[in-house]
């Protein structure tokens, strides 16, 4: 894979034949991007949409060859890299590119910070770039849930680069900055990587290229410290348990101990980010629980992120649709100690085993209902039920757990949620699985999350 990586940079692109291959929100910065180098490139999408630039080829309607007649093909990340379709090309000399790869190969990567992790890398990244921002440096917070670094549209003078780095675009990268973090580790996105290894290995080359010096980790990741060789050459540990009796990150009204160990590792990491640019005031202000603390005043949270929406009869309603995943699942659940909790589980079925799933919640002492939603409903159901065997009946943990029961959609799962969440209960919205199929995007189904609450209170 590695020799696969292009160390080529946006500049090297002139006068060359280049392809967009994928003409979303990154397709779209790609081409601003060539257009302003004097690059006019070949557009392919898999599904070309009426309104979107002329000229576009559906990938399966010549469009595959067309990229195949050309030297250089940015790739949107969504497509898989090991897909026959990119086989194709690179068994006929295409060179396949990303364009985050392509901007950092040319950045000033002493002042770039690349965050990634399975979760938890949107808040820890939004955390550092708020920080920077109140400590008076100019920050660029973007990657993977923000804007792309190289979109003409996004030009400036920056201090700092804060980069959200997806298991995706970690494989456009040949080079890394001498800082990176990594929130977390757990099965994710499988079938575009085709295993859980490689998605393991892909997911943290981004910390191991050319150029790295430090990672600051999740030490409370088992499957990180067990991967600690694919990490950068030196290692700081973060858990949720330093810094006990720290309050500089209150102000930044994140609850659970997964967001404070994101604020600790975006601490380490502003002090490292100045280090390895030479910036001793930033690396001291990192060290000053006081300017830390003034500012983190002021910062927003992402929505649908343990995001509370509203209180019906006394039973709250937390949106948490950005959870994809059982990891962040869990962390929610455990956000909401001595709570009576109903969780709203189920989504797109990516073939992710919710055997954990099914475990944490059977560990948790207070009530808790499990209520899920097509299309991964079934198979959640069918782990809770093969989780009774190996369950010690009798044991503190699984006294709270109430059950799991299927539910056709999500109106029918919040109404359920608050009758049983009654007189004082949370019903919580943390799907371990992505919104597609049934939702145009985890925004749109925390939308629906929340107009479903509101039906209830007329």
């Amino acid at each position: 894979m590695d020799d696969e990586r292009p160390r080529l940079g946006w500049s090297d692109l002139r006068g060359a034949r280049v392809g967009v291959w994928g003409l979303g929100r990154e397709g779209g910065a790609s081409l601003r991007k060539l257009r302003a180098l004097g690059v006019e490139p070949v557009l392919v999408d898999d599904s070309p949409k009426t309104g979107d630039e002329p000229g576009i080829l559906a990938t399966a309607d010549g469009g595959l060859d067309a990229l195949a007649a050309c030297e250089i093909v940015i790739k949107t990340p969504g497509i898989s890299r090991y897909s026959l379709e990119a086989d194709h090309l690179r068994s006929a000399g295409v060179i396949l590119a990303g364009g985050l790869g392509l901007w950092l190969q040319e950045a000033d990567r002493n002042r770039v910070v690349c965050v990634t992790g399975t979760k938890g890398k949107s808040t820890t990244s939004s955390i550092i770039g708020h920080l920077l921002t109140g400590l008076g440096y100019q920050a660029m917070v973007g990657g993977n849930f923000g804007a792309a670094p190289y979109d003409p549209l996004h030009a400036g003078e920056y201090d700092y680069w804060v980069i959200e780095v997806s298991s995706y675009t970690a494989t456009d990268l040949a080079s890394t900055p001498p800082v990176t973090a990594v929130t977390s580790l757990h099965p994710d996105h499988l079938p575009w990587h085709g295993g859980v290894e490689r998605y393991y290995r892909d997911k943290l080359s981004a910390c191991a290229q050319p150029g790295a010096e430090l990672t600051v980790a999740n030490g409370d990741s088992g499957l990180i410290r067990d991967r600690a060789s694919l990490l950068a050459p030196k290692i700081e540990w973060v858990s949720q348990t330093d810094e006990p009796g720290a309050t500089w990150m209150a102000p930044l009204g994140l609850p659970g101990q997964h967001n404070r160990r994101n604020a600790l590792i975006a601490r380490r990491v502003l002090a490292a980010l100045g280090n390895a640019a030479a910036d001793r005031d930033l690396a001291g202000r990192a060290a000053d629980d006081a300017s830390l603390r003034r500012a983190a005043d002021g910062f927003t949270p992402l929505p649908s992120r343990l995001t509370t929406v509203g209180t019906v009869d006394g039973v709250t309603f937390v949106d948490d649709s950005l959870s994809t995943n059982v990891l962040p699942t869990l962390a929610a659940l455990a956000a909401f100690p001595g709570r009576r909790v109903a969780l709203i589980v189920g989504g797109q079925d990516r073939g992710i085993d919710y055997a954990p799933l099914a475990q944490g919640v059977r560990e948790r002492e207070d009530p808790t209902l499990v209520l899920t939603l097509p299309d991964s409903g079934p198979r959640i159901s069918a782990a809770f039920t093969a989780s009774t065997a190996s369950t010690t009946v009798g044991t503190a943990g699984d006294q709270g757990f109430a059950g799991v029961t299927d539910c056709p959609d999500l109106d029918a799962a919040v109404a359920a949620g608050f009758e049983w969440a009654r007189p004082d209960g949370v019903v919580l919205l943390s799907p371990a699985a992505p919104s597609f199929g049934h939702f145009r995007d985890y925004r749109d189904r925390g939308d629906q999350f929340a107009a479903a609450m509101r039906s209830l209170d007329r």
